[in-house]
């Protein structure tokens, strides 16, 4: 048996070699480096690096943000490259272009590659959040409300965040509006920072609310703090309207939407009554079938607009109770239309609850005339006015704003250039990744040292062969 011993040393060796091939050999495409970097509030720039065994052909980067939508949205960009097995990617969302996302928005990603192989790739899905970090967050959290700060101090922020929770046990128990998962609150320091944070506001602009993604924002300096509170509450409100009445069947009225939110905050201001009680007696009260729509863009109107939507959606809830009003919701979000859901509820249609209301409030009968005219189109502007502002017509953006409380929109699939990989000059000359160069060279490497391992053992076993046979 001894004579077979060399070709078993020699199979040995081969099989050692063999094991000296790593297991990176057999991997396909791989991420080596995935980042994204934020430029609040304009834009953010996503990067990758990746490796493979063939030229890499084909990247697409697949992203969008977390929250409700009619449909599902996957926005997809396509980075520009030179085919190589290392590259380097990099493309940029600008907000500019697909409107403006709201502070505290989850955005998420990742990228689907394919190589000349046909090897495909699908990395990790990656989140990160949408604020300026330019601030020194903190954050307040129970009873279904975050609320996010960083100026006034601890006291300001738990005065804040325990009247939201307040008014959101309050907005529960009376108009059985709730939510299962927390609302976050931001709060900004004053109505300048919180305009800077989104793009396409009007400067008048003081808490805005945004339903599909469970976020308001709101601008509330260290000397509003009575004023901040209603504003929560009113913002608060619209995010709770907006998850209960959530459809893409239909679509809730204005006056309900903002009504509700002014009983969220306590009713109208002192000067929106006086505006309601003029019209009352001078039988003027706008027809509420003309705030369907966007409010009048003139101060007087709009506030008038406010005090009575807020003076109607009392009066649902004084006179019929919660179950009633949450019945009204659920029938709009099933995508009735205002006057189908409020006849099975109420047993009225719009004008009759205007002519039911307009008697609770010693108000002339309806004549018949809308004096306003209503605006089917949703108001791309805040739904709060900050402490000494009136509401002006804001300037029309270009883009509209996305998550407005009364519009529904989504990021459409965008393309935009983006740097060229350079591949390293090594892989360039020859067509292969730097990477097949190091596997090949750590093989050789391996084999020429097991062959050389078999080699020693197979002239000692000869020459022990060799003493034996003397």
């Amino acid at each position: 048996m001894a004579k077979f011993r060399p070709a078993i040393f020699i199979l040995l060796g081969f099989i050692l070699c063999g094991l000296t091939i790593p297991v990176r050999a057999q991997a396909g495409i791989q991420l080596v480096r995935d980042h994204v970097t934020l430029a609040f509030p304009d834009t953010a720039t996503f990067q990758a690096d990746f490796t493979s065994r063939a030229n890499i052909t084909s990247v697409v980067l697949e992203y969008g943000v977390d929250q409700l939508t009619c449909a599902t949205v996957l926005a997809k960009a396509f980075p520009t490259f030179t085919a190589a097995a290392d590259i380097k990617v990099e493309w940029t969302w600008q907000m500019q272009q697909s409107g403006s996302l709201p502070p505290g928005a989850l955005l998420w990603w990742q990228w689907q590659v394919q190589d000349a192989s046909g090897a495909r790739f699908t990395s990790t899905r990656q989140t990160t959040t949408w604020l300026d970090s330019s601030h020194s967050w903190q954050v307040i959290s129970g009873g279904n409300i975050n609320l996010h700060y960083y100026d006034g101090g601890p006291a300001f922020g738990q005065a804040l965040h325990t009247a939201a929770v307040t008014a959101l046990v309050r907005l529960t128990q009376d108009v059985g509006l709730g939510t299962q998962q927390p609302v976050d609150i931001y709060i900004y320091a004053n109505s300048r920072d919180m305009q800077a944070a989104v793009l396409f506001q009007p400067d008048w602009a003081g808490g805005l609310a945004f339903p599909e993604d469970n976020i308001v924002i709101i601008g509330i300096s260290t000397d509003q703090l009575e004023w901040g509170k209603s504003a929560e509450a009113h913002e608060l409100t619209h995010v709770l309207v907006g998850h209960l009445t959530f459809t893409c069947l239909g679509s809730i009225p204005r006056w309900l939407n903002e009504g509700l939110g002014m009983y969220g905050q306590g009713g109208a201001l002192p000067d929106q009554v006086a505006l309601l009680d003029q019209a009352r007696v001078t039988n003027t009260l706008p027809a509420l079938s003309s705030l369907t729509g966007a409010f009048p863009d003139d101060s007087t109107r709009a506030n008038l607009a406010y005090a009575e939507s807020s003076s109607v959606a009392n009066f649902l809830i004084q006179a019929y109770g919660r179950d009633k009003m949450t019945a009204l919701l659920l029938a709009l979000r099933a995508g009735a239309t205002i006057d189908a859901a409020l006849l099975p509820v109420y047993g009225f249609d719009t004008n009759g609850l205007e002519d039911a209301w307009r008697a609770s409030i010693g108000a002339a009968a309806r004549s018949g005339t809308t004096n306003l005219t209503p605006i089917p189109t949703a108001t791309l502007v805040a739904t709060f006015v900050p402490v000494g502002a009136a509401p002006v017509a804001p300037a029309a953006p270009t883009t509209p704003p996305i998550g407005c409380q009364a519009c529904a929109t989504s990021v459409g699939t965008m393309q935009a250039p983006g740097p060229t990989a350079t591949p390293v000059a090594l892989t360039e000359r020859l067509g292969i990744s730097r990477e097949t160069i190091l596997i090949v060279e750590f093989c050789l490497g391996g084999c020429i040292l097991a062959l050389l391992v078999v080699a020693v053992l197979v002239l000692l076993t000869i020459r022990r062969h060799s003493r034996r046979q003397k």
